[in-house]
């Protein structure tokens, strides 16, 4: 049987849900016989070493910058060797910058696959009477890649309801034919908690893990934090992450007299072991493509209790592996975890369910299926 070439493409390995799904993908492929793979990154930026140690990783230093009225730049004569050295039979490329560098020269004998992990802001269809110079520059930048889709057949892949829904709203119906939903994977292995979950009702330990950004509306938490306190509830709160966000954060925490309650954790490295000591998992994003720790969260045995971003509805069961929210409400959120709190039975038949469910999102899984979609 001959090898399967497979090259990835993604710009970096900052902390992110993309950037660790590639790297649980190219692990895995590693495994697996018959089956080269091959990571390309244009930033010389990992922030996941230990678990990209095994992966054949090249950093490119290559650069597309399409412009509609000042001098384009193109440089990508570096990826031009790495494709002609390794001979790909695949190409998959993660977020736009890899879209715009991967596609800029189509070579006959390769599949392309675009992993739509978010509904990427460039693919949205341009309303006629639009000024904006960014979304002008957005609709540019679509059309080059569009042509490019073109001429290699391009493929899709999405990582839930929301997301496909997207796509093929703002994709001819050509390309929306070639769209195939995928959820997103986990190292189930990595995540797993063996010891079944027991909630302390004198302490609750509450954990949420993501950017400090608006979109993931940390904020919100601040004041569930300060109606559970009010109610007489002693618990704590881990904040993982780093963003633009942290000072404003921090002030409100402040504000609250909340210092003694929440903790800003910053990026760790064994994000596994937070969750493990933790009781229940809490996600106040207002957009999420799918939420990935959320299915991380549940492995190790956590109820979730999130707001409706999107994409995690196709996650959720309500009350089963716990529950989502469709109103920005810190009252209502907060009174989901109090109901847990309260009822330990109702807690152990979630967190019992949230693991055997995350199973299912196995990377192991997960691969055999992309290894089929890419041999279709």
């Amino acid at each position: 049987m001959p090898v399967l070439k497979i090259l990835h493409v993604i710009p970096n390995l900052a902390k992110g849900g993309a950037e660790r799904l590639v790297i649980d993908i190219c692990n895995e492929l590693t495994k697996q016989k018959n089956i080269q793979v091959k990571l390309i990154v244009f930033e010389d930026r990992n922030e996941f070493k230990e678990l990209s140690k095994n992966i054949d990783i090249e950093i490119c230093n290559s650069k597309v910058i399409p412009s509609i009225l000042k001098k384009k730049h193109i440089d990508i004569y570096h990826f031009q060797k790495i494709i002609e050295t390794f001979k790909p039979d695949i190409v998959h490329s993660h977020l736009f910058e890899a879209e715009i560098i991967s596609r800029w020269h189509i070579y006959p004998n390769i599949r392309y696959f675009t992993h739509c992990h978010d509904n990427m802001m460039q693919f949205k269809n341009l309303p006629l009477n639009v000024l904006n110079k960014k979304k002008i520059t957005n609709f540019f930048e679509k059309n080059l890649l569009l042509k490019q889709y073109k001429k290699c057949n391009n493929s899709f892949i999405a990582i839930s309801k929301n997301t496909l829904a997207y796509f093929k709203t703002n994709l001819s119906k050509s390309f929306s034919k070639r769209i195939t939903l995928l959820h997103n994977a986990i190292n189930y292995q990595a995540f797993s908690n063996k010891k079944a979950k027991m909630i302390n009702k004198k302490l609750i330990h509450l954990i949420t893990i993501g950017s400090l950004v608006d979109k993931k509306n940390q904020t919100f938490l601040i004041d569930v934090m300060a109606y559970l306190q009010n109610k007489g509830y002693t618990a704590k709160l881990q904040i993982i992450g780093e963003g633009v966000n942290k000072a404003k954060i921090e002030n409100k925490i402040n504000e609250l007299r909340l210092r003694e309650a929440i903790t800003l954790r910053g990026n760790v490295d064994n994000v596994e072991a937070y969750l493990h000591t933790s009781d229940i998992y809490l996600h106040s994003a207002t957009y999420e493509p799918f939420g990935l720790v959320l299915i991380e969260a549940m492995a190790s045995g956590l109820p979730v209790v999130c707001l409706d971003g999107g994409g995690n509805k196709d996650i959720i069961e309500q009350g089963k592996n716990g529950f989502i929210l469709h109103e920005n409400d810190p009252i209502l959120f907060a009174e989901k975890i109090i109901s847990l709190i309260e009822n330990k039975d109702q807690y152990n038949a979630i967190s019992k369910y949230a693991v055997s469910y995350a199973k299912k999102f196995d990377i192991k899984n997960y691969v055999d299926k992309l290894l089929e979609i890419y041999r279709q």
